[in-house]
């Protein structure tokens, strides 16, 4: 069998329809879009076009899109740039323990420039408590940064509810939606989120580009100096054909959206079936119901995460031990900890990630390739003294 890729949460193929998209960006209309002659006109029409469809995506003003180069770009704007822009009204922020890397390496910036973060506790499957939420507001509470799905297990976090005990306190809501945003539809009026990252590579588009939506009510310092771009809120050459290709990723995403989630939740339901039938002494994190359905994170107790991730690279199937931001660090998943889990167990687990392109032909390999490394690395580590537990309250969900 050809390679399997079940990392999809760390990035997905740019799709043919996309690409096709960008190239006139890179030879025909190549010209940078702070021109102002012809060939520079023609480049930014194209970006704001772009614009155009993405506010139109989450029910947003195109004025309130502002292109960056990453998700981790965005929210670290977000984060630094909001809490900059409104120390007068004070220097609390909340997030919670489980958010992505560049979120919480945010954090810690303000922290050592003499501002307050309180990092929300979850539950075991990832859910924030909003009576700890509502206890930690303060009167001097800014900004609440709380993000939509998270990237290792999937959980959904609930916005509209977040937004509005934020707001009613009168601080600022931001979330990273970086992992929900083309999954499922987000109407930032609706719901009452005030800024929201976003970001290219998770839905099929380039890698390279993200964006933040910020509601026109509210000020943000820069994040990067340079020229007029952006509005003058971020400068740096514009990626004209990233944008594009962005776009069109979310037209595609919206279009194909109820039935690239229904095979996903299928494909999800089938793989989850059939490992915890054939694979003893097992896990699945966070709630099945109430998370994205292409997301799935297993604990393999007993089982070193690592090995397992390099045999079944070597059988051709990609996986991950978490997020891929933290996939060169030796350190434990804080978001494993976070959610409950010991050292041993959050080292034994495996993020399976599923896309569109799919089958159930590559979980029927994916399982029986499994069950055999699981039992070989149990085997090892029995035969060398390492002891296979079961965590108290397990099963095989």
């Amino acid at each position: 069998m050809e390679k399997i890729y079940l990392d999809n949460a760390a990035t997905t193929p740019v799709g043919a329809e996309v690409l096709n998209a960008m190239i006139p960006a890179f030879s025909e209309v190549f010209g940078n879009t702070s021109s102002v002659h012809s060939f520079g006109r023609m480049a930014s029409d194209l970006v704001d076009q772009s614009r155009d469809t993405i506010a139109e995506s989450i029910n947003a003003k195109s004025s309130e899109i502002y292109f960056t180069g990453s998700g981790s770009e965005a929210n670290t704007w977000a984060i630094i740039g909001l809490a900059t822009a409104n120390r007068l009204h004070g220097n609390h922020i909340i997030t919670t323990k489980i958010e992505h890397q560049s979120t919480l390496n945010a954090c810690k910036y303000l922290e050592q420039n003499g501002y307050e973060v309180t990092y929300l506790n979850v539950d075991k499957n990832g859910y924030i408590r909003f009576t700890e939420l509502l206890n930690s507001i303060k009167s001097n509470t800014i900004l609440v940064s709380i993000m939509a799905a998270n990237n290792e297990i999937g959980t959904i976090q609930n916005l509209k509810a977040i937004a509005q005990t934020t707001h009613e306190k009168g601080a600022i809501f931001h979330t990273d939606a970086v992992q929900l945003y083309g999954n499922m539809d987000i109407d930032v009026e609706n719901i009452g989120i005030d800024a929201m990252t976003m970001s290219a590579h998770k839905i099929y588009g380039p890698k390279g580009v993200g964006c933040l939506y910020l509601s026109n009510k509210y000020r943000i310092d820069n994040l990067i100096y340079g020229g007029n771009q952006e509005r003058g809120k971020r400068g740096g050459t514009t990626n004209t054909a990233g944008i594009v290709g962005f776009a069109k990723a979310v037209e595609i995403a919206r279009q194909n959206m109820r039935a690239n989630n229904h095979k996903l939740k299928l494909l999800s339901e089938y793989f989850i079936t059939q490992l915890t039938s054939t694979i003893e002494n097992i896990n699945i994190n966070a709630n099945i119901r109430q998370k994205l359905p292409q997301i799935v994170s297993v604990t393999f107790v007993g089982v070193d995460g690592e090995s397992l991730l390099t045999k079944l690279d070597m059988a051709g199937i990609a996986v991950s031990t978490g997020s891929a931001c933290t996939s060169n660090s030796l350190s434990v998943s804080h978001v494993m900890t976070a959610i409950g889990l010991d050292n041993d167990d959050a080292r034994s687990t495996i993020r399976f990630s599923f896309g569109k392109n799919n089958s159930y032909e590559e979980i029927d390999y994916t399982i029986s390739t499994l069950k055999r490394c699981v039992e070989e690395l149990r085997a090892y580590s029995s035969t060398y003294g390492m002891k296979t537990r079961k965590r108290k309250g397990d099963r095989n969900v």
